[in-house]
């Protein structure tokens, strides 16, 4: 089981950037698959979360109304669409599989990524 993660850049306040994590190595559309961001020093902070069949979505408050996050199980992909990007938003992006929302480390997934790095930064 494998997912990775790209699309990570260096961007200005303001700006946009669209992640994609891409499965590989299990059944892509029988799990959540849930975003998270981490910086050095701190635990990961959930950011989003789409379901398996792409309709029910979630976000953590920081970025809703900013971030889409959407699925494409025929390419097992799933898309975190990220606008007017702030320097909070700076961080290792990464995803991970599993069987609810809110899981993004330990045994509750799957499999994570190993993250792609976005800094918003002038």
């Amino acid at each position: 089981a494998q997912l990775v993660e790209s699309g990570g850049d260096l961007v200005q306040p303001g700006g946009s950037l669209r992640l994609s994590c891409t499965a590989s190595g299990f059944i892509f559309h029988q799990h959540f698959i849930n975003c998270a961001r981490q910086v050095p020093g701190k635990g990961p902070e959930w950011v989003s979360s789409v379901n398996t069949d792409g309709w029910d979505k979630f976000y953590t408050d920081s970025v809703k109304g900013r971030f889409t996050i959407s699925r494409d199980n025929s390419k097992n992909t799933v898309y975190l669409q990220m606008n007017d990007l702030k320097p909070e938003d700076t961080g290792l992006y990464y995803c991970a599989a599993a069987g609810r929302p809110d899981c993004v480390g330990g045994g509750c997934m799957l499999v994570r990524g190993r993250g792609t790095q976005v800094t918003v930064s002038s």
